[in-house]
């Protein structure tokens, strides 16, 4: 047995994964052997959006028992393919063959009933409920049942497939990765052969995400095929059996996981040239204070302190749900606070937002890119324009010529593509618009600059491309960087605090080692 294989059973023995069977690194590598029929099997499937080729008549096989990830950069035609899949499109030429036969999928509930089922970043549950009612809920015949027989029918399949999950637990009282679970029991209910996940980790915990793992292993040795979508190649390595490669709508490459023997091969795999997410900090001397919170409870928060200087970044960590946001909605005025003291640029909150500085004062890169940063439906000119319009304004006067040329500024420095500020917001990608905003917010010349979540779901070139830009702005301003990625805090923060239910469980540099090896279990809630 190899030592990653050892890792992966020594780690998931409560996940009741064969040892033998279906591990990364472990004896099966039958990829594409003759006497397995796919469990689907996509036929030259083509999807268009005007002019936009978004799929090019790709043909990909998902097979039982193994476990595909799909990678591509931002606009690389994954999401619309996952979406033919699923049953949200229809493809406008190719088809879908389920277990051999070939199928047409007019809406989701046809692709659940074929048997494909996908787990979305943001879980559809309701929290009032137990998580048996959950899996039940809209099943025919599932509320017949007795609450008991409801619990037990759950109970089994949890532990079947090792998801270790309380039938009777209220889903409001569960962490974001218990609740994870509870999607992945109602698709296994509906007895799905396809499971898709899109970006699984991007709300979980260290922890919760090797269980996640330890999971998808377990279905998929009991035979269920895994679709695994991440930008997160250290967890594509450790968990795929097999990956796929889009870029342009087409399928570049197929191969065995185990036939790549680092992330930075995989990068280069994936985007056609070396990608070194290690960018260089440049020495910055700390200026004035421009953030400073102290004692601020109340909408979620419990007693937050943390002050931010020009020149620094400091990175609030936590899994979503912790406070995070209503941290966010406070600091950019959204919400007043209700306890406490929040001071902005040497400003009282109440006196700094009387005073709505359009530059040199605040910006506001939001977690929620294609709803609360942009308008789907406006082109980038007027997106530009939604937070810098009394720059582009003289009197009553709006100069929009001007306020066009600056939008094609910021898509040429940034390489936004498609390269047109006349497309609508919802034409781009997500990487694509999240590098269209930060510029239009660094246009303003801030002082503090306050970034939600500015690289989540997003690939390597466009991460890449945004830590390049928080760094250069660190130059001149306080960044307060909001992540669930400790990597992206520990690569860009000079401190780093960690919240769990609206508290900051802890501060610290991130030279401090022994503070970082503990950021998981302070993440977790744990201060000990």
């Amino acid at each position: 047995m190899s030592a990653r294989h050892e890792h992966d059973a020594a780690t998931c023995g409560g996940f009741g994964v064969d040892a033998g069977v279906g591990l990364r690194g472990g004896p099966r590598t039958d990829i594409g052997v003759a006497d397995v029929l796919p469990q689907v099997r996509l036929c030259g499937l083509t999807k268009r959006f005007g002019k936009v080729l978004a799929n090019d008549d790709i043909t990909l096989s998902i097979m039982p028992g193994r476990i595909k990830a799909l990678l591509g950069e931002n606009g690389a035609g994954k999401s619309t393919l996952m979406a033919m899949l699923a049953g949200r499109f229809r493809p406008d030429a190719g088809h879908i063959e389920v277990a051999g036969a070939p199928v047409r999928f007019d809406s989701p509930r046809q692709g659940i009933a074929a048997g494909i089922g996908m787990v979305y970043q943001h879980f559809m549950l309701v929290e009032n409920m137990t998580v048996a009612e959950n899996v039940l809920l809209g099943q025919e015949g599932g509320f017949v049942l007795s609450p008991a027989r409801m619990r037990a029918v759950v109970g089994q399949l949890s532990e079947r497939f090792g998801l270790g999950m309380d039938p009777g637990a209220r889903v409001g009282d569960l962490s974001m990765g218990a609740r994870q679970r509870v999607e992945i029991l109602k698709l296994l209910y509906r007895e799905s052969r396809v499971l898709i996940f899109d970006e699984p980790t991007a709300v979980l915990t260290p922890p919760e995400a090797e269980s996640l793992f330890c999971a998808l292993r377990a279905m998929s040795a009991q035979g269920k095929a895994i679709v695994f979508i991440s930008h997160k190649l250290e967890e594509v390595l450790s968990v795929a059996d097999e990956i796929a490669i889009l870029r342009k709508g087409r399928i570049e490459g197929e191969f065995l996981a185990s036939e790549v023997d680092s992330p930075a091969e995989l990068a280069r795999r994936m985007v056609g040239r070396d990608v070194v997410l290690d960018i260089p900090r440049e020495p910055v001397s700390p200026g004035p204070v421009v953030l400073t919170v102290r004692g601020l409870s109340g909408n979620g928060l419990s007693d937050v302190s943390l002050s931010l200087r020009q020149g620094e970044i400091l990175a609030v960590v936590g899994v979503a749900g912790n406070g995070q946001q209503q941290l966010v909605e406070t600091l950019c005025g959204l919400s007043r606070p209700e306890a406490g003291q929040v001071e902005l640029l040497g400003h009282a909150w109440a006196e700094f937002y009387k005073r709505r500085d359009w530059g040199g004062a605040l910006a506001w890169v939001p977690e929620d890119r294609a709803g609360l940063a942009t308008c789907r439906s406006l082109d980038l000119t007027d997106n530009l324009l939604l937070t810098t319009r009394e720059g582009f304004s003289r009197g009553i006067w709006l100069d929009r010529a001007r306020a066009s040329e600056a939008a094609r500024d910021i898509v040429r420095e940034q390489n936004v593509q498609p390269g047109r500020i006349g497309l609508q917001a919802w034409k781009f990608s997500g990487g694509n618009l999240q590098k269209f905003v930060l510029g239009r917010e660094l246009l303003r010349r801030p002082r503090l600059l306050v970034a939600e979540q500015p690289t989540q779901g997003l690939d390597i070139p466009a991460t890449e491309a945004v830590w390049q830009r928080l760094l250069a702005a660190r130059q001149s301003t306080g960044v307060l960087l909001v992540t669930g990625d400790l990597a992206e805090a520990l690569q860009l923060a000079d401190r780093v605090a960690v919240m769990f239910r609206g508290r900051v469980m802890g501060q610290f540099p991130v030279t401090d080692a022994a503070q970082v090896d503990r950021m998981g279990s302070l993440m977790a809630g744990l201060s000990e």
